[in-house]
């Protein structure tokens, strides 16, 4: 499903059902570390019901599954969705995937106890979706936003591969990445109250193959750059990373973690009050 957004990119498409193989192979690459944070506040465990947001190959609810919770993975690109329920039937996984955008939801009010948004929360059309977010969940349910970036700055490898990206799609906003909180709309507050936040460096490791795959699996390549784009930039960054790179290295990211909690006042009158006035 091809996607044009004027707040990304500056409006050039991108379509990640084209890069769905790549992000299968190559984008499973958060350390246990990224799990531990969410569990250590007990979030997604057990007894829970939790809905994926932008759930694409399901990596999030995979790699969770076995702390228990009961799984429900959404995203809009059918290509992707294959994936996920791909990967999770191999596994042995029973995990509900839905070809569904956040903005179209149908589920039932107080359906969920944890709501989680990994790598997807700016795509949103937050004036939509926040109060949805807000019905679906139980009272005193958690909103829990997920971002996992490289350090351009600080690691040579990540700076060169974004400078050949930037030479193929110079409308690639995902550059020059710094650490960071999550960004929050101010609808957000509407319906719920910051519970919590954590921003923090993580080493992942990669082969130039790995690599080279993670970097084709994002927006400014292979989601949104023509076929003879890409094999152009395939050919240049593999003779990049050959002259470069060692065969084995890792490269330096920062993680972001936000717990919004739904407001007390959204359990009771004031939703149903919504709900007539609507």
């Amino acid at each position: 499903m091809e996607i044009r957004d004027d707040r990304i990119d500056s409006g050039k498409a991108f379509d990640w059902g084209k890069t769905a193989d790549e992000y299968a192979r190559y984008r499973d690459i958060y350390p246990e570390e990224f799990y531990r944070k969410i569990t250590d506040r007990k979030l997604c465990v057990a007894g829970q019901n939790v809905l994926d947001l932008g759930t694409g190959t399901g990596v999030l609810p995979r790699h969770l599954y076995r702390y228990g919770a009961t799984w429900t993975g959404i995203d809009i690109s059918p290509e992707q969705i294959y994936q996920a329920k791909r990967l999770a039937a191999a596994a042995g996984m029973e995990i509900d995937f839905r070809i569904v955008s956040a903005e179209d939801m149908a589920f039932p009010d107080g359906e969920f106890d944890v709501i989680t948004a990994c790598q997807c929360f700016w795509y949103f059309d937050h004036e939509k979706v926040m109060s949805d977010l807000a019905r679906i969940l139980k009272p005193g349910g958690k909103l829990l936003i997920l971002y996992m970036a490289w350090l351009p700055d600080q690691d040579t490898i990540a700076a060169r591969s974004e400078q050949l990206v930037l030479k193929y799609n110079p409308y690639w906003a995902g550059a020059g990445e710094k650490r960071h909180p999550n960004w929050v709309p101010d609808i957000a507050f509407d319906y719920f109250e910051m519970e919590d936040h954590e921003e923090y460096d993580l080493m992942v490791p990669f082969t130039r193959e790995s690599w080279h795959g993670r970097m084709k699996a994002c927006r400014g390549t292979g989601a949104s750059l023509t076929e003879d784009e890409l094999a152009h930039w395939e050919a240049e960054h593999r003779a990049l990373l050959e002259k470069t790179a060692p065969d084995e290295f890792e490269v330096l990211h920062f993680a972001a973690l936000t717990v919004l909690r739904k407001k007390a006042e959204q359990s009771g009158d004031k939703h149903e009050n919504d709900r007539k006035e609507s």
